[in-house]
């Protein structure tokens, strides 16, 4: 073998060995999550729960309290709702102007371990929907469908209404670090919760980076007698719209009879 070749096959040999140690990265964060029910019952006498979301960083050694912030993010079954505009005409307040808002969660709670605006500029938190305000909200305008400025009259008023409901919630220290490495963080469920799926999402983030994300979820369901109505109501709607007129009519008899006056 002539030298020239005996240099080229030791180089080849030489970047064979060493491309597994140079292309390898360094271990990066993880994100280990757990909450305490993925099922919540609820029938008419339901007024509300609280959910439990327990969360680990691994591969951390250096982690320390303040070094890392969690996003905690859960939203709810997506509904449709429309935002009407008072205006007062002829002395009397009417429906003016309304936007249509398509397909927006009908639960959004943001729980952080400590202000959403702290955790890096304008730009990360709106391209990672970090905060309410940051969310996308689909609205019907005219014949398109997208979301507009955050100064939006349509859009601050949608947002004020759902917080009003305590649909939307915002929580600057709804997260807490047990250790340096473990979280938790409270999940309110509301009295008046829809029924369905319920996305949670966590972020790692530092210096205006996520590091790992984290998704789960869980289930709101009906129990009991409201579920059975809920179901058969689906299977039967014929059936069940004839026996909910009678009732009405049976009730309206009744309460005739009890408050007639002679």
């Amino acid at each position: 073998m002539t030298r020239p070749v005996m240099k080229a096959v030791l180089f080849s040999l030489f970047v064979a060995g060493a491309l597994p140690f140079t292309a390898s990265p360094a271990a990066a964060q993880k994100l280990v999550t757990s909450i305490s029910t993925h099922r919540v019952l609820i029938n008419s006498s339901f007024t509300g729960a609280e959910l439990v979301l327990f969360g680990t960083i691994e591969d951390a050694p250096n982690a320390q309290i303040g070094k890392y912030d969690i996003v905690v993010t859960v939203r709810g079954p997506a509904r449709s709702y429309i935002t009407r505009e008072k205006a007062r005409v002829l002395g009397l307040w009417v429906n003016a102007q309304s936007r249509e808002f398509t397909r927006v969660p009908s639960y959004l709670a943001v729980m952080t371990n400590r202000p959403s605006v702290e955790m890096g500029p304008p730009d990360f938190l709106r391209k990672n929907r970090i905060g309410l305000a940051n969310h996308l909200f689909a609205q019907q305008i005219g014949t398109d469908i997208g979301d507009v400025s955050h100064d939006d009259p349509f859009r601050s008023a949608f947002l004020r209404v759902k917080a009003d409901e305590g649909a939307y919630i915002t929580n600057p220290n709804g997260v807490t670090f047990i250790t340096p490495r473990l979280f938790r963080a409270s999940v309110p469920i509301l009295g008046t919760a829809l029924t369905g799926n319920y996305e949670v999402e966590t972020l790692l983030v530092a210096n205006a980076a996520i590091l790992a994300k984290q998704q789960t979820a869980f289930e709101v369901v009906k129990t009991g007698f409201e579920a059975f109505i809920a179901v058969e109501s689906r299977r039967h709607g014929l059936y069940y719209g004839f026996a909910v007129a009678f009732l009405a009519i049976v009730a309206g008899v009744i309460a005739n009879l009890l408050f007639r006056r002679e």
